[in-house]
């Protein structure tokens, strides 16, 4: 049975990669930043909790070793942790404002990604897939014909580059793993609110998530999917 940790799976998109993962027989484990909140969702899900906020160095360690400890490596990564920040004006933008979204969801990566590699490594098929989004693709947010284009963020939406440039650097030097970045598209969760009129619900959201988290030793490596196929940088 292989193994996955999804951190943020107590709720939104995290919760429900959890419930389909976990219906298809992987051995799931959901990290929370809340135990009360995960272990409601844990307990919800059938699946495990560990303590996780991906903000900080001493967390994760800990989170690491736990895993470590009762399984003894780790096949499946799945980077889902992620917060908006608000959506102030740019010009309005601090560096107060823009660490706190930096430090979840890009430096979140690095933190996991720096504790969990040992346990991937023991895997024989190491898998790792970070959420990005839309709002982090230049070819996006630069088309007019899109939603993505109507959104003007600067800390999430440059976060999320930040993340897809991560997997592709990461993906580089991990050749022997499997390193992908996922789309969601608009989707109807309390992330980032509903900024598109047909959000889909997290259910839809998630497939790609899946896909990648699900594919087998000859599926891709340094790739950006959506539900539709590949995402544009």
């Amino acid at each position: 049975m292989r193994t996955v940790l999804i951190s943020g799976g107590n709720k939104g998109l995290g919760y429900e990669t959890a419930r389909q993962l976990s219906e298809q027989g992987y051995q799931v484990i959901i990290g929370s930043r809340s135990i009360e909140r995960g272990q409601r969702a844990a307990n919800q899900l059938n699946v495990e909790l560990i303590e996780l906020d991906v903000s900080s160095d001493e967390s994760v360690r800990q989170a690491a070793e736990l895993i470590a400890k009762k399984y003894g490596r780790l096949d499946i990564l799945i980077n889902n942790a992620g917060i908006s920040g608000g959506f102030k004006k740019p010009a309005e933008m601090t560096t107060d404002d823009i660490y706190p979204v930096y430090n979840t969801n890009v430096f979140g990566i690095v933190r996991m990604m720096h504790a969990f590699t040992p346990l991937l490594n023991k895997s024989g098929q190491p898998v790792v897939v970070n959420v990005s989004s839309g709002l982090g693709s230049f070819g996006m947010v630069t088309n007019s014909d899109t939603e993505e284009s109507k959104v003007n963020s600067l800390a999430y939406c440059s976060s999320k580059s930040a993340v897809t440039m991560l997997t592709i650097q990461y993906a580089k030097s991990l050749t022997h793993m499997q390193i992908n970045a996922a789309d969601p598209g608009p989707t109807n969760t309390d992330l980032v609110g509903d900024f598109s009129n047909n959000s889909k619900p997290a259910s839809d959201g998630v497939i790609p998530i899946v896909k990648l988290a699900t594919i087998d030793k000859d599926g891709p490596t340094g790739t950006f999917i959506n539900q539709e196929g590949t995402m544009p940088w």
